[in-house]
């Protein structure tokens, strides 16, 4: 199917040392790649410093560490030294984030984040090279910051973009975009944005269900979760899908979140959420591969399923 298939981790229910099994396992099920988040969970990179000391086979990333919560020195060292750990089989996926996790759970002020994740970027590069930095970027100021342990091999580096702003960025100064909730159909609109020569990652949420009334159930609140913060209603709006998705944002806005969740229509439950058998779930994830993204990565989502089942189920055929 690819040359990279992916599973988000650490699972829900299963704690971080006894992910050393599931990673051992995962690699022989076919998986090539773990991807970390960094929302509300474990960090982006202790669950992929325990893979890359426990399996040499999989590839690891995260998508996407926040351009804001940790200082620019202070996340340099932490790539390189998941880079050194991983010997060239990470990717560091940066982004602006949200509003929510920046200001409103770390009490940082989410203030330009197209032109903080810019200068992080740069930043990032630059000391990744072993540059010695003293610079007043746009956004914040380095003085006399140099990595004393080199990197020998630098991690790809792909942006979190969700708007032609970002995925714009991606495409000229990082290796390439991380793409979140968006339907195989709306792949081709970012990849033009990105360019054609630079690596798209993607996490695609699944609910392996054939029951189709709870899958969407579970999707459609998922959903009014997600696409209700402004960064992903924008998305949204430029992807087209803006009509389809008004008369959630107006029952949110108006502090009804139950009538937000049964006006999002079927069609924009399975465009963007991955649900049916373990076939049709495989079969929808070959289309999102279909239309560009080279790094699928499945997000399962931990309901009324059996982990083992579902992983072996969804694994690459």
């Amino acid at each position: 199917m690819t040359s990279r298939y992916g599973i988000t981790i650490p699972f829900e229910g299963v704690s971080l040392l006894d992910h050393r099994d599931w990673f051992h396992r995962l690699a022989d099920l076919g998986y090539t790649d773990v991807w970390s988040a960094e929302v509300d969970g474990a960090d982006g990179f202790t669950p992929l410093t325990l893979a890359a000391v426990t399996e040499a086979r999989l590839n690891l990333g995260v998508a996407v560490t926040p351009a804001f919560t940790r200082g620019p020195g202070l996340l340099a060292m932490t790539v390189a030294a998941v880079a050194e750990i991983a010997a060239g089989r990470f990717t560091m996926g940066l982004g602006a984030s949200s509003e929510p996790v920046v200001e409103r759970w770390n009490g940082i002020a989410y203030e330009r984040p197209y032109a903080r994740t810019r200068d992080v970027l740069r930043f990032l590069q630059r000391a990744l090279r072993g540059e010695k930095i003293d610079e007043v970027f746009e956004t914040f100021e380095v003085h006399g910051f140099k990595l004393s342990r080199p990197v020998l091999e630098r991690p790809p580096i792909l942006l979190g973009a969700l708007r032609p702003g970002m995925l714009r960025l991606a495409g000229r100064e990082a290796d390439g975009a991380i793409l979140n909730w968006l339907a195989a159909s709306d792949v081709a609109q970012c990849r033009r944005e990105v360019g054609p020569d630079k690596t798209i990652a993607a996490r695609l949420f699944v609910v392996p269900s054939d029951d189709a009334d709870r899958a969407r159930f579970i999707a459609r609140r998922m959903i009014s979760s997600y696409l209700t913060v402004s960064a992903y209603a924008e998305f949204h709006r430029w992807l087209g899908r803006g009509d389809a998705l008004a008369p959630m944002w107006a029952a949110w806005a108006n502090g009804d979140r139950k009538l937000a969740n049964e006006v999002i229509s079927d069609e924009v439950v399975d465009e963007l959420v991955i649900h049916g058998s373990y076939d049709a779930c495989r079969d929808h994830v070959a289309r999102y591969i279909e239309a560009g993204v080279e790094i699928p990565t499945l997000a399962v989502v931990p309901f009324g399923i059996d982990l083992n089942e579902a992983v072996a189920g969804l694994a690459p055929r």
